[in-house]
């Protein structure tokens, strides 16, 4: 549920009745004004996702749970962690950022044997605060003023060629956590990093490494293929192209497929497929192969000898036509919401490739069934399927504040701002923000607006198993 924070900008006032309209109009107007002005306070507003321990002692906030891979560096994790400094006393707060393979059944799990492997990508002691001459982010900025001098921030720089947050499709009947990688960011408090974490001082977010489409369009993808026959001095020609390379999920692909029959046989049927590669090159190479999308030519649409033949056809891979399909791969889930396709891996380093988990490609397969005893004539064309980049971004609250180096006693001045801020707002006076120092809390350049427009979300609670101990 999200809660909206006190000091927000009040509601518009509803206007007086008209004395022309009756009772029952007037109080639909103003209940129709509340909901507009509603809408727009909360849309001007920035989500924080906020997750608690079981005992409630240390709690995580983080703008956002899709990080973008841009191929030649990652979005940076960054947020902060609140904590009781009465129960933490003198103990550490670490954080961790982790991928995790799973590559058997959850419930395979026996004996202390688990199917999965952790990669570690990096880890950070949050508390006590290190001393470093890296900048807060504006998002830190606005939550340490928010929260107060008990939030501590954190900062995490997933390195490059990572794998993708990709899951395997699971068999009917099968239960737990899919096969696949997912990533998590976990705080917990302990005297080490080796320390094993307790469920009730701990938390664990599930978060997703994602890659959008890129601006740069490549070539319109094309082939041509023949056949002939021993003896026989005539072949037959296929061609097939697409019109794109870059597809959207959704959206249909259009296969133009022209055919020139020199020989003596017949092509009985045409099939174009669309099939999805999965290589899972953690451990062991291994490929799994599906077909997401199927279209054949309609009975009669032969091409004889000495005939030619263009047709378009038209398929759309969709994960609602597949959904019985195991092995089949899925971009990664967060909580229980719906999912599509894997989008394909973007591979800049060639070398890299064994350190990307499972690698997603696509093909359109056009195979020509050839009789009598005339075999088959197949081309395939890779293409991308990717989402598209959203035009219009939310504000990039992980940014670093232009021109501001944050050091051990800028911090500190936030803490004390945080605390000032609090005090200032129970009391009611609306000036003190901007007394106590800059507006860290407005994006959107306009120094007069209010600086608490935030909004925090609960993270569902995820089971997972695995690290965690019972207190």
């Amino acid at each position: 549920m999200n809660t909206h924070l006190q000091g927000s900008s009040p509601r518009s006032p509803a206007p007086s009745p008209d004395p022309d309209v009756d009772e029952g109009s007037s109080k639909k107007q103003a209940t129709r004004l509340t909901d507009n002005a509603l809408f727009v306070s909360r849309s001007s507003l920035s989500r924080v996702f906020k997750k608690s321990s079981s005992n409630g002692k240390i709690t995580v906030y983080l703008g956002k749970r899709d990080f973008v891979d841009h191929i030649t560096h990652v979005d940076p994790i960054d947020g902060v962690v609140l904590i009781d400094p009465d129960y933490v006393k003198e103990r550490k707060v670490f954080g961790h950022v982790l991928a995790a393979f799973r590559y058997g059944r959850e419930d395979l799990d026996v004996l202390g044997l688990t199917f999965r492997k952790d990669l570690y990508l990096a880890s950070e002691q949050i508390y006590p605060p290190l001393e470093t001459d890296r900048p807060l982010t504006r998002l830190q900025e606005r939550l340490i003023r928010k929260l107060g001098a008990n939030a501590y921030p954190f900062y995490f720089e997933v390195p490059p060629h990572c794998p993708a947050s990709v899951s395997l499709q699971p068999a009917p009947g099968d239960t737990g956590k899919p096969c696949g990688v997912d990533y998590e960011l976990k705080a917990f408090v302990g005297e080490s990093q080796e320390d094993k974490p307790h469920k009730r001082n701990s938390v664990r977010l599930a978060i997703r490494k994602i890659m959008y489409a890129p601006s740069k369009l490549g070539e319109q993808p094309s082939i041509e293929v023949s056949k002939e026959y021993i003896l026989k001095p005539n072949k037959i020609h296929l061609e097939a192209s697409l019109d794109k390379e870059l597809y959207h999920h959704g959206e249909s692909l259009s296969v133009n497929v022209h055919i020139a029959n020199n020989s003596s046989k017949t092509v009985k049927k045409i099939k174009v497929s669309v099939r999805q590669f999965a290589d899972i090159c953690l451990f062991s190479t291994a490929q799994y192969k599906c077909t997401v999308a199927e279209v054949e030519s309609e009975d009669g649409c032969q091409v004889a000898p000495g005939f030619t033949l263009s047709k378009v056809f038209t398929l759309t891979p969709l994960l609602a036509n597949n959904k019985d399909k195991w092995g089949l791969a899925l971009d990664g889930q967060l909580k229980h919401e719906d999912t599509n396709l894997a989008s394909s891996t973007l591979i800049a380093d060639p070398s890299q490739r064994e350190n990307l988990g499972i690698i997603v490609q696509y093909k359109v397969k056009v195979k020509l069934c050839i009789t009598p005893l005339g075999g088959d004539l197949v081309a395939e064309l890779p293409f991308i399927l990717m989402h598209p980049k959203p035009d219009d971004d939310e504000p990039v609250i992980g940014d670093r504040s232009p021109g501001r180096t944050v050091n051990s006693a800028d911090r500190k001045h936030s803490y004390q701002a945080g605390h000032e801020m609090g005090s200032h707002s129970n009391n009611g006076d609306a000036h003190a923000s901007k007394e106590d120092g800059p507006n860290l809390i407005q994006l959107d350049g306009d120094d007069n607006g209010p600086d608490d427009d935030i909004i925090f979300e609960d993270f569902a609670r995820l089971r997972l198993k695995g690290a965690e101990t019972e207190a």
